[in-house]
């Protein structure tokens, strides 16, 4: 029997203070990364994508992931059309970092943080156009 997912409800206007959430961690993410810092750069670029990830489910399904298995959005993001796919995709890839840079005291590479952030930020316009067209 499959695991059953926690999710909780979400309204329009938080749908709108999850893009919020996103756009500024993106761009503190990025005056992290600005001033070489890439280990707050890449922590903050992940958050974005969650806060993005968490928007576009909002917006599309009328709920987000609630359970404290980060992977578990994933399976929302597929119900959520191919904005969800897409903003999916990017962030699989983001969420493995997320135990490494935020507990494991290995250094982040500034390839890593820049790839990490070119993610986020993909995640991130997902989240504004999907935000936009749900406000409209």
């Amino acid at each position: 029997m499959p695991k059953a997912r926690r999710t909780k409800p979400v309204s329009l206007n938080q749908v709108a203070e999850y893009v919020a959430k996103s756009e500024e961690f993106i761009e503190a993410a990025a005056d992290e990364f600005r001033s070489q810092r890439y280990i707050a750069s890449t922590s903050l670029a992940i958050h974005a994508a969650i806060n993005a990830a968490d928007a576009v489910c909002g917006a599309r399904i009328g709920r987000r992931a609630a359970g404290q298995d980060h992977y578990e959005v994933l399976s929302l993001l597929q119900e959520a059309g191919a904005d969800g796919v897409s903003l999916a995709r990017d962030l699989q890839r983001l969420l493995p970092l997320k135990t490494r840079v935020e507990y494991e005291p290995d250094a982040i590479a500034q390839g890593v943080a820049n790839k990490t952030l070119e993610r986020a930020q993909r995640c991130v316009a997902v989240a504004r156009a999907v935000s936009f067209k749900s406000a409209t």
